[in-house]
């Protein structure tokens, strides 16, 4: 399954990527389930994020993610890609391509490009709406840090 979220900033592509620090990435948290990170390396090749997944006191399950890529776009973009190592159930794949594309304007268009399997086709659907909400969560925070666009 695939979802695509695209949200504009005020900042220039260089100044979001390094933005996308440890703070960031709690800032981004959605209120549930809640989460404990365990590691944040960074977005660059070869860096590990782990997380523990809870609901209240109840520990749900970790989740381990590899940056896989991370560069720079033709037009002056940055991206990375984090892929699930150990996903929580009932996920059993996990791709996110970070892009950071320019604007016209001279700021940025942060686009979340996820790819996501479960065992089941008809499951994979019926989370689509969990995992849209999940990553919508996160348009107003990257507008708060990085601007609103002109």
């Amino acid at each position: 399954m695939h979802l695509l979220l695209r949200t504009p900033v005020a900042q220039p592509p260089a100044a979001v990527w390094a933005g996308f620090t440890r703070q960031l990435f709690i800032d981004l948290a959605p209120p549930a389930p809640q989460l404990r990170l365990l590691r944040f390396d960074g977005c660059q090749r070869g860096d590990v994020v782990e997380i523990e997944l809870h609901l209240g006191p109840l520990r749900l399950a970790r989740w381990t993610s590899l940056i896989t890529e991370h560069g720079e776009l033709a037009n002056g973009g940055r991206y990375f890609v984090d892929q699930g190592q150990e996903v929580p159930a009932p996920l059993r794949f996990w791709r996110h391509r970070h892009l950071m594309e320019a604007a016209p304007n001279g700021g940025t268009v942060i686009v979340d490009a996820i790819e996501y399997r479960t065992a089941s086709p008809l499951l994979d659907r019926l989370l689509y709406p969990f995992m849209w909400a999940q990553f919508a969560w996160r348009g107003p925070v990257y507008r708060r840090v990085f601007g609103q666009p002109t």
